[in-house]
């Protein structure tokens, strides 16, 4: 009896095995790109953009997501954090454009003017992006991406 009992206890955990495996796909990385920032209202010492993602999805079903975290590194040094409880899904081979609203603090906006203004390469500025799309059935999906921003140098002395 004990045996019999044991063999089907064994069947049953290789047939759980198996189901668990079929279920895991290989997944390309998802691509998500810096579109653009804009600004919104700030309070305080702080400033505050709207920072748009283009989240590119390789894979042959959609990404599902239920919320986003995010920190955009310019120099080597934290720039931006921000965070949305946004839901939504990027289309299986597609791609949808996201919006997070993201806080500069003023020790971080006046570190990076000074960096800026002892000679930085305003056409070359290294940033890293890096962040997670909540939720989803596949759970947190991360990403990262680097690149370099072209900042806009004041002519003639005009802001």
């Amino acid at each position: 009896m004990y045996r019999n009992a044991a063999r089907l206890l064994l069947v049953l955990c290789a047939l759980l095995a198996l189901s668990g495996c079929a279920g895991l796909t290989t997944r390309d990385p998802m691509r998500v790109n810096l579109v653009r920032l804009e600004p919104l209202q700030g309070e305080g010492f702080e400033l505050r953009f709207a920072l748009k993602l283009r989240v590119q999805n390789p894979n042959d079903h959609p990404i599902d997501y239920d919320g986003l975290a995010l920190q955009l590194d310019v120099n080597d040094r934290t720039f931006a954090t921000g965070v949305s409880d946004a839901r939504g899904s990027v289309p299986r081979f597609g791609e949808a454009v996201v919006s997070v609203p993201v806080t500069v603090s003023a020790l971080s906006a006046f570190r990076q003017a000074l960096e800026l203004g002892s000679g930085a390469d305003l056409d070359r500025l290294p940033y890293t992006l890096s962040g997670k799309l909540g939720g989803g059935p596949f759970g947190v999906q991360r990403f990262s991406e680097r690149g370099t921003l072209s900042l806009p140098a004041a002519a003639g002395g005009n802001p």
